[in-house]
């Protein structure tokens, strides 16, 4: 695992001078200087200008370019220039574009439109690849090589069906046991020659849509293909850079929670993780912070880089709200308390023409500095030139871990039953936002993650259960902790076929339940939840999946109270070994999940400091040398006021809190508090 060099967090993003006349460029560098941006990411998109021909490679303009980055003594992050093919290669070798789901050979156009198993096109990158890093290697100020951009685009072409075929050869070795996997006796469907499978799309398994198929798990193994074929465009390039530069290390932007690509597969091959983030609304702190402890995840806790993020507002969008005053600087502090050692923007000047003309920028059309949104991003340049490398690599002490699965997600919402409206993404926000109310610091990672490090393991919708991870939970709870998971979970084996004994499957001993049957109702439809007994006893609602649970050992901590079922567990504790098992057994509202969660922690004595304070979020890193950084981030609108929990300096101000004393953050406030030792 290795870190880019770095003095301070790097403050900057995406450049694209190469849309601009050179007088733009020192007019652009002097702004620069104003905001005290320090990186600049290079040429993302300039395969059609370095190599504008089949056997022709001009190095002319990025060589300015770089030059004048470097004059300018900025640190660069130089892409390969692989994030989108030039037209001519389109023109001569039309098998290099993707084919739909749908079954439609695209011409050339737009980005993400390069197919992961066109020999030309891994052969054309790769060669860019490895001229780029054989011309720049030697450039002191090439912190980070940026290996292709937001990948995506799922491909159903021939060649990918033979890719695809080639892939299964060595997962499953023989058709016996593919069609064992596949469970090809249902519907005639036992396969006799490997040229007989096609890729799962609308003309073949599908019917609907994407997440409408025949056969689970076909498509299952089919969105995992397409996950490696496009690391393996990655890994083909980053290969090359290597020849030629072994040390500085390299990433790809990664887009959060992005459904089509497994972070998890590709996480071991980047150097560090990096992302940009682009919250589906102006309000989602609680999504943002999940993400960001994703992405933390993906390296075993090592800092990311937030390599994109709008300073003002998006343009992709039907509609693309504006970042209120402050949300530019509460939101990248934000990254920073989860674990960002950068924070970047795209973009740095916008773009005059083109489907991102409009998305915010740094500086805008006008070229002014004199900008709402160009004085929050020079405030916040001058208070991390402030902090210099009191972050850098500093990690986050987390003793809770929740659980993200690619493959649990594919295969719940690939699912013919019971419900379609159960949405993964949205189950996880939910136990997620109750940790992130409570204050609590949380390390999101894969279920092959090591667990012998955390108090509490929160495992929602759990629903596809592969290698001894069942095993593992138990651990958990055997030396002492607490494992919480949700309906859905334990259902299937990592071929999507169901286990043969009760639900929850392999998880039945650890949460002490057996499931007996299910309900699915519409969203309209509630069914209330009892929570607790005496003073503690509170009502809340349960909807969309109901499943009716048999105590096997378990406590019943939750009721329903409607429906032939009413009175039966909805929310159950099991003793296991010293630590229990908590398992929720219907789609609980944010209250009810909050409620759980609280319990569950409590034993532990994790909730936060300020759990009480809605919107005010707590975050803690600790640096190499055991410095304790506690971030508060205020994001009401509003000022709020608490106590403080230790002496420390705010290491943007430079003032003293007091143990015991009043501490107000501004409306989008934030402190970065140095506790004393």
């Amino acid at each position: 695992m290795r870190l880019p060099r770095t003095g301070k967090v790097p403050f900057g993003g995406d450049y694209n001078p190469e849309q601009w006349p050179e007088p733009v460029w020192q007019q652009d560098y002097r702004l620069f200087d104003r905001a005290r941006i320090d990186l600049v990411t290079l040429g993302v998109f300039a395969w059609a200008q370095t190599q504008p021909a089949p056997d022709v490679y001009d190095f002319t303009l990025l060589d300015r370019i770089v030059d004048r980055a470097t004059a300018e003594g900025r640190m660069i992050c130089l892409a390969t220039g692989t994030a989108a093919h030039p037209a001519w290669l389109a023109r001569a070798h039309p098998e290099v574009t993707r084919t739909d789901f749908e079954g439609r050979r695209h011409r050339f156009g737009q980005r993400h439109n390069s197919c992961p198993s066109s020999p030309v096109f891994r052969r054309l990158a790769t060669e860019l690849a490895r001229r780029v890093a054989a011309r720049y290697a030697g450039n002191p100020s090439i912190v980070a090589w940026h290996v292709g951009n937001e990948y995506g685009g799922a491909c159903y072409c021939d060649r990918c069906a033979a890719g695809f075929r080639d892939w299964l050869r060595l997962r499953y070795g023989t058709l016996d046991a593919l069609n064992e996997a596949w469970y090809t006796t249902f519907w005639s469907h036992t396969f006799t020659g490997w040229d007989q499978i096609e890729p799962p799309s609308a003309l073949t398994e599908h019917w609907r849509g994407p997440d409408h198929t025949a056969f689970q798990g076909i498509t299952l193994d089919y969105l995992r293909f397409m996950s490696d074929a496009m690391l393996a465009t990655f890994l083909d390039e980053k290969a090359a850079i290597r020849e030629s530069s072994p040390d500085v290390p390299v990433t790809t932007n990664f887009m959060g929670m992005y459904r089509p690509i497994d972070y998890h597969r590709w996480a071991p091959h980047l150097d560090f993780a990096s992302w940009d983030n682009y919250p589906p609304d102006d309000s989602s702190p609680s999504w943002m912070a999940l993400t960001h402890d994703l992405m933390r995840g993906l390296k075993d806790g090592q800092p990311f880089w937030l390599m994109e993020q709008t300073p003002s507002h998006t343009a992709c969008r039907d509609v693309n709200p504006l970042k209120r005053p402050g949300v530019l600087r509460l939101w990248s502090w934000q990254a920073v308390a989860h674990g960002a050692d950068a924070v970047l923007f795209f973009q740095l000047r916008a773009s005059r023409g083109a489907s991102e003309k409009y998305h915010g920028a740094v500086i805008g059309h006008a070229g002014r500095s004199d900008t709402r949104v160009f004085r929050e991003v020079a405030q916040l340049g001058a208070e991390f030139e402030r902090l210099g490398a009191a972050t850098l690599g500093a990690r986050t002490p987390a003793r809770v871990a929740l659980l993200f699965d690619w493959d649990s997600w594919w295969a719940l919402e690939l699912s013919d039953g019971p419900s379609r409206l159960v949405r993964y993404q949205q189950l996880v926000l939910a136990y997620h936002r109750a940790l992130w109310d409570a204050g609590v610091d949380v390390d999101v990672v894969a279920v092959t993650a090591e667990l012998s490090r955390y108090d509490v393991v929160v495992a929602p919708a759990l629903h596809l259960l592969k290698g001894d991870v069942a095993g593992r939970l138990a651990e958990v709870a055997g030396r002492g902790g607490s494992v919480l998971t949700t309906f859905l979970s334990g259902r299937v084996d990592e071929n999507d076929n169901a286990f043969l004994m009760d639900v929850p499957g392999p998880l039945a001993e650890l949460m002490g339940v057996r499931v007996d049957e299910w309900d699915a109702r519409g969203p309209e439809f509630v069914n209330p939840v009892l929570l607790g007994s005496g003073a503690d006893r509170v009502e809340v609602a349960g909807r969309l999946v109901f499943e009716l649970v048999i105590p096997e050992g378990a406590e019943t901590v939750g009721t329903y109270q409607a429906d032939f079922y009413a009175g039966t567990p909805a929310v159950t504790r099991n003793a296991y070994g010293a630590g229990d098992g908590w398992y929720v057994a219907t789609g609980l509202d944010q209250a009810g999940v909050s409620w759980v969660v609280r319990r569950v922690l409590d034993r532990h004595h994790l909730i936060g400091p300020y759990p009480d304070v809605p919107d005010l979020e707590t975050a803690v890193r600790v640096a190499g040398d055991g410095t304790r950084l506690q971030f508060l981030l205020n994001h009401r609108a509003e000022p709020v006021e608490v106590t403080a929990r230790a002496g420390a300096v705010d290491l943007l101000t430079g003032d003293r809190v007091e143990a015991g004393g009043p501490v107000t953050l501004a409306a989008r406030g934030v402190l970065v508090l140095r506790e004393d030792s």
